[in-house]
């Protein structure tokens, strides 16, 4: 009986001193994050996500695996956002205009004519960055970092030296910002999907439009028209956010890491988009586009365009949306 006695014990204390040497080995199991993204393997912003999960993986050691899931594969465009703010995926990357129905803060980036160049969008982010950290905040997100893609700029069948030359010509239209631009213009919007512009540009349905030099390229718009004028009309950002209470619940190495790891990915996607866009413009003009600066006569009719539309939004976008306009207007 107490040789039984003793071997139970024995046993007993034995799993006793398993289950706690067994506890460091699972305290180091990683933390396994999913992270959707609406864009393909092949384009820039997606090759920097990547990037960034695989500064993660390594500088925390494999405690945090990020499996990116990119083409929409897991969850649509317009889903990304909404299934990180309800905890459904602890983190994603979605464009940030693509939700200004919702708040206009989020629309800021792609006010019409206010930021016409890399420079002058790397200010308006800055300037809007703690506006939209604290929006995305109020909705459990943390915003992590922010990379435009090349601006939108126009293209035209014929040649553009003033609004004048736009007149009565039937401009693409995508949004209500588009069709805004092209009546202001005293052309006539014409909704036309992206897919479809090639076939609308050789048919006449439509004679310009905007759009950045990456679609130009993917779409071989070059084809149908022989006109291209930096105009960047504005220079949209993605975002990458997490969920606030995920990030909450990673040890202090770890958030540290993140962050750090975030703020490389911004200034490196930064620089991709500029570098792509110019890649881009190259290509457009081996392929016979005239690639040019708008003209000063119709880069100022836009400004004044970009002017009203930016007036308009502020009605909506409250004390936010003029501390960040007055704040990137400041010299």
């Amino acid at each position: 009986m107490h040789t039984t006695k003793r071997l139970f014990l024995t046993a007993a204390s034995a799993a006793a001193f398993l289950t706690c040497a067994g506890a460091p080995a699972l305290a180091q199991t990683p933390v396994k994050w999913d992270m959707p993204t609406a864009y393909p393997v092949s384009s820039f912003q997606t090759e920097n996500l990547q990037t960034f999960v695989n500064d993660v993986d390594k500088a925390t050691g494999g405690k945090l695996k990020i499996t990116l899931h990119p083409g929409a594969s897991l969850y649509k465009a317009n889903e990304i956002k909404r299934a990180v703010q309800t905890g459904q995926v602890q983190a994603g990357e979605f464009i940030l205009s693509g939700h200004s129905n919702e708040n206009p803060l989020f629309g800021a980036d792609s006010l019409p004519f206010l930021a016409d160049s890399y420079a002058e969008a790397r200010k308006l982010a800055q300037v809007e960055r703690p506006h939209l950290e604290k929006l995305l905040a109020a909705q459990g997100m943390k915003l992590l970092y922010t990379v435009p893609w090349p601006g939108q700029s126009l293209y035209s069948a014929k040649p553009v030296e003033s609004l004048n030359d736009l007149k009565g010509t039937k401009m693409r239209a995508y949004n209500p910002a588009t069709s805004r631009i092209a009546q202001l213009a005293g052309a006539q919007p014409t909704t036309i999907q992206l897919a479809e512009l090639g076939q609308a540009l050789a048919t006449g349905a439509v004679q310009n439009f905007l759009t950045s030099s990456a679609s130009g390229v993917e779409n071989k718009l070059y084809e149908s028209v022989k006109h291209f004028y930096r105009v960047n009309a504005w220079l949209p950002k993605n975002a990458v956010v997490v969920s606030q209470k995920a990030f909450d619940a990673l040890d202090k190495p770890t958030q540290e890491a993140m962050s750090k790891a975030a703020m490389v990915a911004q200034d490196r996607g930064w620089r991709l988009s500029e570098a792509k866009d110019a890649e881009y413009q190259k290509e457009l003009a081996a392929k016979g586009m005239k690639v040019a600066d708008p003209s000063p006569a119709l880069k100022q009719e836009l400004k004044a365009i970009g002017d009203k539309l930016t007036g308009e939004w502020l009605v909506s976008a409250g004390a936010d949306g003029q501390a960040i306009v007055d704040g990137f207007r400041k010299p």
